[in-house]
């Protein structure tokens, strides 16, 4: 089975369009404001406007209060929250919608426990940890520390890039990955070549 590519930190529509004629199967818009590639609820909703059909969308956020994710809600038609925080399972299931929980992972995370504690959440979405940093710094963790019997999808994200997702694939065997930093030319703005390549890549693996 092909894994899933989620594209993260979409900006523009000129990205949207090159993620989507790729063959991503997601993406992802920002809403945490000190984040580069953060966006606004106009922006966001105009761009989620434009997705084709069967390509999900996917809002991030960071400890963000309840009035600003329902904000969020009333005007972007998400398919997906992602949590980047210190969120609670509650805290993650209160807006009634589907939803994956990040982990930054390092020796000492226990995944297993998140996977319990976390039990209603699609999915795990395992990425570096980076002290101070919620996530998108675009550093590689050691992956033998995922579980192997691990019992929820894991989407693999941290320091992924073409060059290294073909091996990322092989060895983790994620459900999906997501890329960010990996597939720009600049903070917010994609390669679409780059794009393009890693789905590709990742798809073939």
């Amino acid at each position: 089975m092909a894994v899933r590519v989620k594209i993260c930190g979409i900006t523009r529509l000129q990205d949207l369009h090159a993620a989507c004629q790729a063959g991503a199967d997601a993406l992802g818009f920002v809403f945490y404001e000190k984040s580069p590639r953060h966006v606004t609820i106009a922006t966001a909703a105009a761009l989620v406007r434009e997705l084709p059909p069967f390509v999900q969308s996917v809002g991030l956020f960071v400890n963000a209060g309840p009035a600003c994710v329902e904000a969020v809600l009333q005007a972007v038609p998400l398919d997906l929250l992602q949590f980047h925080g210190d969120e609670t399972p509650a805290e993650c299931a209160r807006f009634g919608r589907p939803y994956i929980k990040a982990v930054r992972v390092n020796q000492d995370t226990d995944l297993l426990k998140y996977a319990a504690d976390f039990d209603a959440a699609r999915g795990l979405l395992l990425d570096a940890f980076v002290p101070g940093v919620p996530g998108g710094t675009g550093e590689r963790f050691d992956w033998s520390l995922i579980p192997p019997k691990l019992p929820k999808p894991v989407i693999l994200s941290g320091g992924l890039t073409p060059d290294n997702i073909t091996e990322a694939v092989q060895s983790v065997h994620p459900w999906a990955v997501d890329v960010s930093s990996g597939v720009e030319m600049a903070k917010g703005i994609k390669d679409p070549h780059k794009t393009a390549q890693f789905i590709a890549k990742a798809k073939a693996s």
